[in-house]
């Protein structure tokens, strides 16, 4: 027979679904969806009666088997009922009471006065990093208690004016009362071998000791002199040596000084002359001006 002409002839295809049918494989969709994600021993909803069909008590709706209900379940009118009945039990459930903060006792403690101190200035002898050694006492240190200490700037405390260049270092411990000390606002080394506490139970005593971080040198401003133990190399001055080191001067050359009258008999030398320089005819020609006997005009030197 030849079906090629004829409506929904063709083979390998149908006619358009009807809508019965488009329901019916929408629910059956439904129905495999809901068998994978709900369990419907767990429903609250679900109820067989006694005639063998399913029920749900939230749409009063009766079904067949249990796929009509599971696809029932999925549908507008359960999720709309079911949106209805728990904004319901929200509003009828009574208001909860808040949660119990827990709460913290605190101790309170009647205070004996200040703790013993000892403080140490210290000096590295190698690398000379400066550090401060604390020792305070505890002696009567309440049970299960141990000292405390922290940094505090300037600006935290209320008992002098605010000075950026200091700091300060509190101890506490019950039921003494804190002490704090006042020490350089620099910054502090924090490696392990220059920064340690130490609380002795037995002898009921506190010690911390920390270093100051190594300030780099400034050099010196100018105008001042050189730092102790540079010297100073000798002033360089053609054709004079540097001066002898000692308290007087050299004894005159016998005949005395060209250029000076002698000394009477029997007067003193004085031990502090001041130096005389020789007349420029006495000089080699390589150490003194040119003379107008050398051959140059006066005005040679000049344009």
């Amino acid at each position: 027979m030849d079906f090629q002409h004829r409506a929904g002839g063709k083979t390998g295809s149908g006619g358009v679904a009807s809508s019965s049918e488009s329901n019916r494989d929408r629910r059956e969709r439904l129905r495999q969806l809901a068998l994978e994600t709900i369990d419907i021993n767990k429903d609250p909803y679900f109820m067989k009666n006694h005639l063998g069909s399913y029920e749900c008590k939230l749409c009063l709706t009766l079904h067949n088997n249990e796929g009509s209900y599971l696809a029932h379940t999925q549908g507008k009118k359960h999720q709309s009922n079911l949106a209805r009945r728990a904004a319901k039990e929200a509003k009828d459930a009574p208001a909860q009471p808040a949660p119990e903060k827990v709460k913290v006792e605190v101790k309170k403690f009647v205070k004996i006065g200040r703790p013993g101190y000892k403080v140490t200035k210290q000096r590295d002898p190698e690398v000379g990093q400066q550090s401060l050694l604390f020792q305070i006492d505890y002696p009567e240190i309440a049970e299960g208690i141990g000292p405390r200490h922290r940094f505090m700037s300037a600006y935290e405390q209320r008992i002098e004016p605010p000075d950026r260049r200091w700091q300060y270092l509190l101890f506490a411990a019950e039921p003494y009362e804190t002490i704090a000390f006042k020490v350089p606002s620099r910054e502090i080394d924090k490696a392990e071998t220059r920064f340690w506490t130490h609380w002795n139970r037995e002898t009921k005593q506190f010690f911390l000791q920390f270093h100051f971080k190594m300030e780099k040198a400034m050099p010196p401003p100018p105008g001042q002199g050189a730092p102790v133990g540079v010297k100073r190399p000798p002033s360089l001055i053609t054709g004079l040596g540097p001066r002898p080191l000692g308290d007087s001067m050299p004894p005159p050359p016998p005949g005395g000084i060209p250029g000076m009258p002698p000394l009477p008999p029997g007067a003193p030398v004085p031990h502090h002359m001041p130096p005389q320089m020789p007349p420029p005819g006495s000089l080699p020609p390589h150490l003194r001006p040119p003379l107008p006997s050398d051959g140059m005009p006066p005005n040679a030197g000049h344009p």
